[in-house]
């Protein structure tokens, strides 16, 4: 197991242990206990790994985070789409090339795309980062054998007629770039998604989610016009190809419940805890 890997691990002990006793408020010294460090070390773990103080990491217990977040940050979604991506509250921008399929294109599977991809340490674990000359196609989390053979099918899945090669030295940068701060980009990164119509309308909803805030399934659906659709805006969600560009973690049930996620619900919250952190500092709180 990598250091990154086994750093990853300690925070999602450390998330299951807050979810499984929250209401005893544990303190920094038991939940650093149960995930094997001293407290000193888990201070310097969460600290470097997620960015953020352990007393914010800890403040609100698990199964209030979520609700918390939605009470205190939801976003102004409708506004922020006003704003587009050029709104200067982001902390990064993305240049996305979408492509809408027709039947055809979808049969076509990206015919004569040369695709690299590579898998890369990060501070979420073993992340896999394909890119094309656009763009990054395609961001997964694969900590174990089995899920690096799915990530790999899903790449296939998605573009059937392209050309995949493995390539850790060209896709080296754009993993660097997307994950090297949590929940956001280091510097301007391309993106290279293909949809349906329907579903780029969902993943455009997601890019104006400022970080540090979160939205509901329910928002999204009345934001692309579709509010009867919220079944299907969750399908879209969870057919997001690029986790984290595109921030789906940031959408949570209206209940105040986190919600799915594909990659594991430790690695939303820690990048919602992570966004929560960083904006209370920016904002003073």
């Amino acid at each position: 197991m990598t250091d990154h890997a086994a750093d990853y691990e300690r925070i999602a002990r450390a998330i299951r242990y807050l979810d499984a006793h929250w209401r005893e408020q544990p303190s920094l010294a038991a939940v650093a206990q149960h995930v094997g460090l001293s407290e000193s070390h888990f201070q310097r773990l969460v600290t470097r790994w997620v960015g953020i103080s352990p007393k914010r990491f800890l403040q609100h217990a698990t199964a209030q985070f979520a609700r918390t977040l939605l009470r205190e940050h939801r976003a102004a979604l409708p506004t922020t789409l006003e704003a587009g991506l050029s709104n200067p509250s982001r902390l990064h921008e993305l240049i996305v090339h979408a492509e809408a399929m027709t039947p055809g294109q979808v049969k076509r599977g990206g015919e004569g795309v040369e695709i690299a991809y590579g898998f890369h340490d990060s501070p979420l674990g073993t992340a896999f980062v394909a890119v094309t000359p656009l763009g990054v196609c395609s961001l997964q989390f694969a900590d174990t054998a089995a899920q690096r053979r799915a990530a790999l099918a899903r790449l296939r899945e998605e573009w059937p007629g392209a050309l995949l090669t493995e390539s850790v030295p060209r896709t080296r940068a754009a993993a660097r770039q997307a994950l090297g701060t949590l929940g956001t980009a280091s510097g301007p990164l391309a993106l290279h998604v293909r949809g349906t119509n329907f579903q780029l309308k969902v993943w455009s909803a997601l890019l104006a989610i400022a970080p540090g805030t979160v939205t509901t399934y329910e928002e999204i659906a009345g934001v692309i016009g579709r509010p009867r659709a919220v079944r299907a805006v969750g399908s879209a969600v969870g057919r997001n190809p690029v986790s984290v560009l595109i921030p789906c973690h940031r959408v949570i049930r209206k209940s105040g419940g986190l919600g799915g996620y594909a990659w594991g619900l430790e690695r939303k919250e820690v990048l919602l805890r992570a966004e929560d952190g960083r904006r209370s500092t920016v904002d003073g709180r």
